[in-house]
C-alpha cells in the first residue's frame, strides 16, 4: 500500500508506555499514526480518518505561552513530567477534579469507578478545596471553568459545598459531570446544588433511543435523561451540554436525530459535546479498527444526518478562536484564557435553531475574515494604538450580519465579561467533538498544548489525556481508601 509521509511526531508504546518516535503518513487519504517498539512490535492507528481536513485544520495552529507558574520540574521528559511543567504550552481552559470514584452505573467503556478500578479514590472536603485553591493560582491567567467528575459526583452529598468554595475563590463556571441518576430521582438534592449556583450540568447522553444505553451502559437509560432534564427544566435551570461517547456501530448512526433533539430543547440544552471513545486499555487490534472514530467522521455524520443544514465546512478547530480572545484582552489591558490547544484536539460551530431550523452561525459569520480583523485589533492595540486598534474593532464587524450577530458579539467585545458570554451561548447551541487520546493514538504535541487539566491532591495539575491513559492509577491508588472492590 502506498503512503505518503506527512511528519514526525513522538508518542508511546501502547503496551510498556516508553516514548517512541511515531510518523504521521496519509493512506487512502487518511492519516495514520506508525511507531514502533523494540519489545512489543509495529502498531498503526488511524490519526485523522480525512487527510484534506487535517490540512484544512493545520493553518490554525496557534502556540500559548503556557503557565507562568509551573508547578514541577523537567526531569524524566514528557509526558512524565506532568504536573503541570515547564513545557507546556497551553493555560488551563477547563479543570476538572474527580470527586470520586464510586459510581451507581458499571458502564463498559468507562476509564474512572470505583468498581472498575477495585478501589476507592474520594477526596476529602479539605483536599478538593486546596485542588480548588491551586487550580485558582494559575498564572498569568486563573482558571475559569471548573468540572466536578467521577464516576458520579453527586453520589457525594457535600457537593454544594465544593461549588461554594469553587465561588469564593474567583472560578464561577462550574460543571457538574452526571450521569443524571441521582438529578432524576432526588429533586430536594438538585435544588441543593442548584441553590449553590451550578453553571452546567454536563449530561451523559449516547442517544435518543434504548440500545446505545443498553451497550455503553449496561442499560436502558433514556427514561433517566428525559426524568433530569424534565427536572432540571421544572426547577428553571437553561444550560444542560449534552456529552456523546461516540463509538462505530453503536450509536454514529444518531448524530443527526442527538442534535435534532437539542434543537428541540434548545431553551434547556446550550451544547452537543461528542467524544469519540478512547481506547485506554488493551484491546486487539482488529476491534481497534472496528471502534476507532476521528473527528472528520463525526463532521462527516454531522452533514450527511442534518441533511446539509449543517456542513463540515462550518466546523473550526478550538484555536481559531484565539485571536477574539487576545483582542478584547488587549482592548481591556488584561488577558483571557486563549484556547491554543492542538487544532486536531477538537472542533465546534454554533448553531441558532429559527422556527424549528438550524442555521449555522457560519450563514451570519465570515469567520476567518473576523478573526484577521481581531489579529491586527491586538497588534495595535498591543503597541500602544488603542484608538487605532478601536477602530479596527468597528470595521470587524462588517464580517458580522449585524441583526442578528451584533448585538451579541458587540456585547462580548464591550463588557469582556462572563455575563456577555453567558448571553451568548443562551441564543446558540453549541455542536462539538473533542478527541480524547489513548495509549494507541497519543502524540506528545497534543498533549504539550493541552487545555483540560485535572487537579490531583498532590499538587499536580495534569492533562487529560496523560491522566487517563498514564497517571490515573497511580495516582488515586496513592490516595485509595480501599483497594476492595466497591459495590453501590
Amino acid at each position: 500500500m502506498n503512503e505518503n509521509f506527512l511528519k514526525e511526531t513522538t508518542s508511546i508504546c501502547p503496551e510498556c508506555h516508553k516514548v517512541l518516535q511515531a510518523r504521521l503518513v496519509e493512506k487512502n487519504r487518511q492519516v495514520m499514526m506508525v511507531k514502533s517498539c523494540s519489545e512489543h512490535g509495529t502498531y498503526e492507528d488511524v490519526y485523522w480518518s480525512d487527510v484534506d481536513e487535517w490540512e484544512r485544520v493545520r493553518r490554525y495552529s496557534t502556540i500559548g505561552d503556557g503557565l507562568e507558574n509551573p508547578r514541577t520540574e523537567v526531569e524524566k521528559g514528557c509526558p512524565y513530567d506532568c504536573g503541570i511543567c515547564p513545557d507546556h504550552k497551553s493555560q488551563t481552559i477547563l479543570s476538572i477534579i474527580d470527586v470520586t470514584n464510586n459510581c451507581n452505573l458499571k458502564c463498559p467503556i468507562c476509564f474512572a469507578n470505583a468498581t472498575a478500578a477495585g478501589y476507592q479514590y474520594q477526596p476529602t472536603l479539605d483536599q478538593i478545596k486546596a485542588m480548588i485553591d491551586n487550580l485558582a493560582a494559575n498564572k498569568p491567567v486563573s482558571v475559569k471553568a471548573l468540572q466536578l467528575s467521577g464516576g458520579e459526583p453527586t453520589l457525594r452529598d457535600d457537593l454544594p459545598e465544593i461549588l461554594r468554595h469553587a465561588h469564593a475563590a474567583g472560578i464561577h463556571h462550574l460543571e457538574i459531570n452526571t450521569n443524571g441518576i441521582r438529578i432524576a430521582n432526588d429533586p430536594v438534592f438538585l435544588q441543593r446544588v442548584l441553590d449553590a449556583d451550578v453553571s452546567s450540568f454536563y449530561l451523559q447522553f449516547d442517544g435518543v433511543t434504548p440500545e446505545p444505553y443498553k451497550t455503553t451502559r449496561g442499560l436502558d437509560l433514556l427514561p433517566v435523561k428525559m426524568k433530569a432534564l424534565d427536572n432540571l427544566r421544572t426547577a428553571g435551570h437553561d444550560s444542560v451540554i449534552l456529552v456523546v461517547t461516540l463509538v462505530k456501530g453503536i450509536n454514529d448512526n444518531q448524530v443527526g436525530q442527538i442534535i435534532d433533539f437539542a434543537a428541540k430543547n434548545h431553551d434547556l440544552i446550550r451544547c452537543v459535546n461528542v467524544q469519540p471513545v478512547s481506547i485506554t486499555g488493551r484491546i486487539d487490534r482488529n476491534k481497534l479498527a472496528d471502534y476507532r472514530i476521528t473527528i472528520p467522521d463525526f463532521t462527516k455524520l454531522v452533514e450527511e444526518q442534518t441533511g446539509g443544514q449543517i456542513k463540515r465546512s462550518d466546523f473550526f478547530p478550538v484555536p481559531s478562536v484565539v485571536p477574539f480572545a487576545r483582542a478584547v484582552g488587549a482592548l481591556k489591558g488584561t488577558r483571557f484564557p486563549e484556547f491554543t490547544m492542538h487544532e486536531h484536539c477538537g472542533m465546534a460551530t454554533f448553531v441558532f435553531v429559527e422556527d424549528g431550523k438550524i442555521t449555522p452561525i457560519t450563514r451570519y459569520a465570515n469567520v476567518d475574515g473576523f478573526m484577521n480583523s481581531m489579529t491586527r485589533v491586538a497588534e495595535l492595540a498591543n503597541t500602544g494604538h488603542k484608538v487605532k486598534a478601536n477602530v479596527e474593532m468597528i470595521r470587524s464587524l462588517s464580517n458580522l450580519k449585524l441583526k442578528v450577530l451584533g448585538p451579541l458579539i458587540g456585547g462580548v467585545m464591550k463588557e469582556g465579561t462572563y455575563e456577555a458570554l453567558g448571553r451568548l451561548m443562551r441564543k446558540i447551541i453549541m455542536i462539538g467533538a473533542m478527541h480524547f487520546m489513548d495509549p494507541y493514538n497519543f502524540d506528545l504535541e497534543r498533549v504539550q498544548r493541552c487545555g483540560i487539566h485535572y487537579a490531583v491532591p498532590d499538587g499536580r495539575i495534569i492533562p487529560f489525556c496523560t491522566m487517563n491513559s498514564l497517571h490515573r492509577e497511580k495516582i488515586e491508588r496513592q490516595f485509595a481508601k480501599s483497594i476492595e472492590p466497591i459495590r453501590v
